[in-house]
């Protein structure tokens, strides 16, 4: 295996080391990279869901509903947990999703809770995107082994 070039963190710690030698910037070389990818993987993602006239947050709100299996609903109350945004926030998405005609509200049986269940639309959307999605998150992968794969997971 050939020797890794340095990279961007790799000058960040240099340059630490050059002005304080005794500055420990060991935790740079793993969360500073793990920075790095996280923005570099959110970009990517983005990328493919721009494609597709979504959002990251439209596709999360989306597959939270699909993966739940028939009847594709939940409360706005599990959905505030499952995909841990505000209320606010939550109700702010359904209302653009249901405009988009992706989501629907129902009430519940006691009247103070509210159902959103994916529509027709919706499950066909999300449903298309997640192909798409997979393969990118694949590609970003392709890198690692298999094995590097599975000790990344496991870590």
């Amino acid at each position: 295996m050939a020797p890794r070039q340095p990279d961007t963190v790799d000058r960040i710690i240099q340059q630490w080391a050059e002005v304080r030698p005794r500055f420990d910037m060991s935790p740079i070389e793993l969360i500073g990279r793990v920075s790095r990818l996280s923005r570099l993987i959110d970009r990517r993602l983005n990328e493919n869901f721009g494609e597709h006239g979504l959002q990251d947050w439209m596709y999360d709100v989306l597959a939270t509903l699909r993966r739940r299996g028939p009847p594709y609903e939940l409360t706005a109350g599990d959905l505030v947990a499952q995909t841990m945004v505000t209320t606010g926030a939550m109700t702010n998405r359904i209302d653009r999703l249901a405009a988009l005609g992706y989501v629907e509200r129902r009430q519940g049986a006691d009247r103070r809770t509210v159902i959103v269940a994916l529509t027709d639309a919706g499950r066909a959307k999300v449903d298309d995107v997640s192909t798409s999605h997979m393969d990118t998150e694949r590609n970003l992968l392709d890198t690692l082994s298999p094995n590097q794969q599975d000790q990344l997971a496991s870590l």
